[in-house]
């Protein structure tokens, strides 16, 4: 059997332990065999490894190729600008590397915040003696003592509970404080016996003497710990979209510079010309300033969300949180204020709203003495903190308190005397006062427990018997409030007597004094969802997001809670309990999932990183919100996890991806918002950036084939790529989201980033026409100066220098009125705001500013190969963006009537 279903003397046996502790002898040799009550950390990739992994992926391999070939050349052919543009794709690299790198401390964070969790000192008995050790040296069989207030440091059998109640949300996920005791339990989960308490929960209220049957990693809270270690890291969407796209461009852009060098050798070019070329080729085709842009603009997306109140840890997190297709949500402190209050009462005969006695005078003068019950029954603590007073202890408590305290007036001429404390036997606690009309008694608990020692029932003003009629009553109301989903409790006193013997405060006493009672009401109590919730549930439906309540709370709680935000319509929704989802094998879950309607409840931490990885397979992107430290191997391998700011544990914010700084559910919502807008803002500069590549390679390809001069240098294509591209490019990933964004299904998960459309648009519509307008310019300045073709000047001549910089010139013009008709695919750029984004005027200014550097400051000639250009050549530059306009224009409005 296991231990939580043995009696004390058969748990203590199992353990080879007594009621008095270990010895010392035996505790050391213990801990010598079963080690220190610590969460350990698995083994890990050294930190330097990971350091050059992110200078050795893919993406940074071609990079890292391309900068050693500019070196070889310069190495062979110095004077042709070859090694600056080796030092500064190496730039890049070095750059992209060490943003990345701060990801990879997130596991350890993760198991720092885990040992932060548990506690550093506990009493504990050795050899009959009390003592103080540290947590860490506890070994199975140790006696432990535990008092309000404590942290569990190890899983142990209580052996011994005076009005036990523990907080077990951050292991179990349970909203509400559970009575413990030392009778042997029935339950079959661990998590769920009455008589276990789980290292990294905490006593609320009463005292316990407890065995400890698990320390470190062997804990339910080690077991969680393991998860979070072991869970796999999912790359987000992003990331799998970016490098794919790095891998296909970067391949056919070394496939295209292979092919075409020994195109060049075939023509019999010179080597180091042709060399030359093939570099060229490939730098044309790489997309250089791609991943900078990618990540300076997930920053960007970071800043605009935080001041939403969604803090993002990782950056690609932005996106794949905008691609979520189903948030598998926790109830309590999430979709719930994680606060009790009292929402319904039945009194003087009648059930009513709390918010409604207000107007009821007849109701707040026979429900006093309901009132003052709830006011003085408790085990509640008072404090001063910051000048003001207030309670310690169980949130239900402290919620009855306050709405009896502030309901039932002055209680100046009422004193307590003493408190028949809440066991599991009884379900119910009392407490005995003085007041002006004599002794009285005030008793609360569980309707069933209470009714059972009431013989009579206050109406009004009259006391009248409680007889079948009224319990039929009170039954129906008791129904009514459950199925609503309320925690009900009954309330009854007695006041003006005491039965014979009835001021026995033992167990025995309490069954003398608790009887003959008069019931006062009954209180049915909510952890009230968040006002926003509805809207926000609402918001998700429309936008085609599935949300999905995995809870460890009872599945009326949960279902009752669904329903009241919208997220449950249907009289009978699907919920599945922990124990019925031990039992399901794989692919019933999945089926299971297909429901359209559907709930988890009772669930525990390894249970919610099935329910994940179950969607996950079935072709979702999935979203976790959590916050405690069961929820932290779920928010780990989900897509993108979210933790509560405020109520989450720093398990979970430490696991997360996105933190909520203000625990509220709609916050979800608005970052959605962001992260779809990110998707279509990658779109929209990754169109821009590619749109002049083919300017770039055209000349190339017209320099090996037709044997004119270079029309561009690859110095001058990486002042394109890294240089005037780069600010606009991340004005247009700062763009609002489009007012349609959130009325549309999430896209679809194998939709890619670069589509055939984009492609198409890019390279061979807006890439060939700035192509056609650059070497337009190119052969205008030539031919102006007596230029003829078959001549070949030398690359320091002055009118082939100025002729590359006006096609450069060219490239940059078209690049600024490119930068308006990326705004929007379909949407014609005349009628987008133009001081909507002052981000686009500040790049476009800059991207200016640098063009007139490269062309007329010293120093930019000599770094970029440059020359001073004309009023002419300026003029006739100028006039190919407006034909650029037209020509998109016309693309546009030809593919909205497709559309429509």
């Amino acid at each position: 059997m296991r231990i939580h279903e043995l009696p004390v003397d058969q748990a203590l046996a199992s353990l080879k332990t007594a009621a008095a502790g270990l010895a010392e002898a035996e505790a050391r040799r213990r801990l010598a065999e079963y080690g220190r009550n610590r969460v350990e950390e698995i083994g890990r990739e050294h930190l330097t490894l990971r350091f050059a992994r992110e200078f050795t992926h893919f993406f940074a391999i071609v990079l890292w190729l391309a900068a050693t070939l500019a070196f070889v050349a310069e190495h062979f052919q110095p004077g042709e600008g070859m090694g600056r543009l080796g030092v500064a794709i190496v730039g890049v690299i070095l750059i992209n590397g060490l943003f990345s790198f701060w990801q990879e401390y997130k596991a350890e964070r993760a198991v720092a915040a885990l040992r932060r969790l548990l506690p550093l000192r506990v009493t504990a008995l050795r050899g009959g003696e009390m003592v103080s050790i540290d947590a860490e040296a506890l070994v199975p069989g140790d006696i432990v003592l535990l008092d309000e207030g404590d942290a569990v440091p190890a899983d142990c059998r209580v052996i011994e509970a005076f009005g036990l109640r523990a907080n077990t949300a951050t292991v179990t996920g349970e909203s509400l404080p559970m009575a413990r005791d030392s009778a042997p339990a029935a339950e079959e989960s661990l998590l769920f016996a009455r008589n276990v308490l789980l290292a990294g929960t905490s006593v609320v209220s009463g005292q316990a003497r407890a065995v400890v049957f698990a320390t470190g990693m062997r804990t339910e809270f080690g077991r969680i710990a393991h998860l979070t270690q072991v869970a796999g890291e999912v790359g987000s969407p992003l990331q799998r979209e970016i490098a794919r796209l790095s891998r296909l461009v970067a391949m056919l852009a070394c496939g295209v510079g292979v092919a075409f060098f020994c195109i060049g050798q075939a023509v019999g070019l010179p080597f180091w010309e042709n060399f030359l070329f093939a570099i060229g080729i490939i730098v044309a085709n790489v997309p250089e300033g791609l991943a900078p842009t990618v990540t300076l603009s997930l920053a960007m997306a970071t800043q605009r969300m935080a001041r939403r109140n969604a803090l993002v840890r990782h950056l690609p997190a932005v996106e794949a949180l905008g691609s979520t297709t189903v948030i598998c949500c926790d109830k309590t402190g999430t979709l719930t204020c994680n606060r009790m209050s009292v929402r319904r009462l039945w009194v003087g005969g009648q059930v009513v709203a709390a918010d409604a006695l207000a107007g009821r005078p007849e109701l707040l003068r026979d429900g006093r003495e309901l009132f003052i019950n709830a006011a003085l029954c408790h085990n509640l603590k008072r404090v001063e903190n910051g000048g003001g007073a207030g309670w310690i202890g169980d949130p239900m408590e402290i919620a009855l308190a306050d709405w009896g305290g502030g309901l039932a007036g002055s209680l100046d001429a009422v004193r307590r005397r003493d408190e028949i404390p809440f066991d599991t036997d009884r379900k119910r606690m009392s407490v005995r006062c003085d007041t002006p009309q004599g002794p009285a008694l005030y008793c609360k608990g569980a309707p069933e427990q209470v009714l059972a020692i009431c013989t009579a029932v206050r109406v009004g003003d009259a006391i009248v018997p409680l007889d079948a009629q009224w319990r039929a009553r009170l039954q129906s109301a008791l129904t009514a409030m459950a199925d609503a989903g309320l925690r009900v409790l009954a309330f009854a006193d007695r006041i003006g007597g005491e039965p014979a013997d009835g001021e026995r405060v033992d167990a025995d006493g309490a069954a003398l004094a608790e009887r003959e009672l008069v019931l006062a009401g009954l209180v049915g109590l909510e952890d009230p969802p968040r006002p926003q919730v509805p809207q926000a549930i609402a918001r998700c439906e429309q936008a085609g997001i599935r949300v999905i309540m995995i809870t460890g709370d009872h599945p009326h709680t949960a279902t009752a809670i669904a329903r009241e935000i919208g997220l449950v319509k249907s009289a009978a929704p699907v919920v599945i309990v922990g124990d019925a989802l031990r039992r399901m094998s794989a692919t019933q879950l999945q089926l299971a999932l297909d429901a359209p309607e559907i709930l988890f409840a009772r669930v525990a931490a390894e249970q919610k990183m099935l329910i994940v990885e179950a969607l996950r397979k079935k072709g979702h992107i999935v979203a976790v919100t959590g916050d405690g430290v069961n929820d932290a191997p779920a928010l780990k391998v989900a897509d993108i996890g979210i933790a509560m700011g405020i109520a989450g544990t720093d398990v979970a914010k430490e696991a997360a991806d996105l933190i909520l700084l203000d625990d509220n559910f709609a916050t979800i919502v608005d970052a959605i918002e962001e992260g779809r807008a990110v998707f279509d803002n990658i779109r929209k500069f990754l169109t821009y950036i590619l749109t002049s590549n083919i300017p770039e390679l055209i000349p190339y390809l017209a320099f090996v084939l037709f044997r004119i001069p270079l029309p561009l240098t690859i110095i001058q294509i990486l002042a394109v790529d890294l240089g005037t591209d780069m600010l606009p490019a991340l004005a247009l990933g700062a763009e609002r989201p489009d007012p349609e964004v959130m009325r549309r299904p999430p896209r679809r998960r194998d939709e890619r980033l670069l589509s055939w459309g984009l492609i198409a648009r890019a390279y061979l519509f807006l890439g060939v026409l700035e192509a056609a307008a650059s070497l337009a310019v190119f052969f205008l300045v030539l031919g102006a100066a007596g230029w003829h073709y078959g001549d070949m000047p030398a690359r320091t001549d002055p009118l082939y220098l100025q002729a590359t910089t006006a096609c450069f010139a060219t490239i940059v013009v078209m690049q600024v009125m490119n930068v308006f008709l990326c705004r929007h695919p379909l949407k014609s750029s005349l009628t987008a705001g133009l001081a909507a984004n002052p981000l686009i005027w500040a790049g476009i200014v800059a991207e200016l500013a640098l063009l007139l550097f490269i062309a007329y400051v010293p120093a930019g000639n000599w770094l970029f190969g440059a020359a001073p250009l004309s009023a002419e050549t300026w003029l006739t530059m100028l006039a190919f963006p407006p034909l650029m306009l037209l020509a998109e224009e016309v693309r546009k409005a030809w593919a909205r009537r497709g559309r429509g």
